[in-house]
């Protein structure tokens, strides 16, 4: 059963077993992408509803949860996602899609002993690696001011998947984001993403990380995630077959076997 919770204004919806033949369930923290909210891990939830405690979150400024007060910053983001493991106990595996990846990686950065492992999905480095990428990141809140967020989102969507996608998993996207985005949220995460380039922290991460990328990505694509594993320490490296961006949606059978197979061999869940 989902038992949602608003602490210090962070919406985060959890589900799953506390224990686990007598054990702690492994805690898994997911951390969506930037045009998206806690409603795109709801699958995942129920797959791993046997053995994992899911902790999903809407990010600060984000669907449920409350606008901030001022810009939160990648530094922010990450604390805000350590409070939530913190007031759990213990360490959790965080999953993060997309900007919720970026996240992720300054997270295990920033807070190394909250973090047992990592699974970042069509993720990059961030996008201030790249100035054209900057640019175009910096752009985005005043096309949502301009477009409004249907507009917007039904402009976007179609660009997360693949083009053999579903029209059924298109309008899910693009009425997620919708339902999610608005100012000044989705503007201070565009910011955060611009302003970042993680490429000198990747060697810090020690934890064991799984990259994740759709074979069809065209948002971030498959250099940006192979430049991410190639930073790292502890890295496996996977491709999802017939995947655009979104490949935790578009191909979540797949997807959510490598995630318990990650599991498996990093909290010993049953594979």
């Amino acid at each position: 059963m989902d038992v949602e919770a608003l602490a210090d204004g962070v919406h985060v919806v959890e589900s799953g077993p506390r224990l686990v033949n007598g054990k702690d369930a492994p805690l898994l923290l997911c951390l969506h992408g930037i045009g998206s909210s806690s409603a795109s891990f709801a699958r995942l939830a129920e797959d791993l509803a046997d053995s994992v405690r899911v902790v999903r979150w809407d990010a600060p400024g984000y669907a449920a949860s409350a606008d901030p007060e001022q810009a939160p910053g990648l530094d922010g983001y990450a604390d805000a996602a350590a409070e939530l493991i913190r007031r759990r106990g213990g360490s959790a595996h965080v999953l993060g899609v997309s900007w919720g990846g970026v996240i992720a990686l300054r997270l295990a950065v920033r807070h190394p002993e909250l973090v047992a492992s990592l699974v970042v999905a069509d993720c990059s480095v961030g996008s201030g690696a790249d100035p054209d990428a900057t640019q175009r990141m910096r752009a985005r809140a005043g096309q949502l001011a301009e477009q409004g967020s249907e507009a917007f989102a039904a402009e976007r969507g179609p660009r997360l998947v693949s083009d053999a996608a579903p029209a059924e998993l298109v309008d899910r996207v693009a009425r997620t984001m919708a339902d999610s985005i608005r100012l000044p949220g989705y503007g201070y995460a565009a910011e955060a993403m611009a302003e970042a380039d993680l490429t000198p922290e990747l060697p810090q991460i020690t934890a064991p990380v799984l990259v994740v990328c759709g074979e069809k990505d065209r948002v971030t694509g498959p250099a940006a995630s192979q430049a991410v594993a190639g930073g790292l320490r502890r890295v496996a490296y996977v491709v999802i077959a017939d995947a655009g961006h979104l490949a935790n949606q578009e191909q979540p059978d797949a997807f959510h076997s490598w995630v318990r197979a990650h599991l498996h061999v990093t909290a010993r869940v049953p594979f």
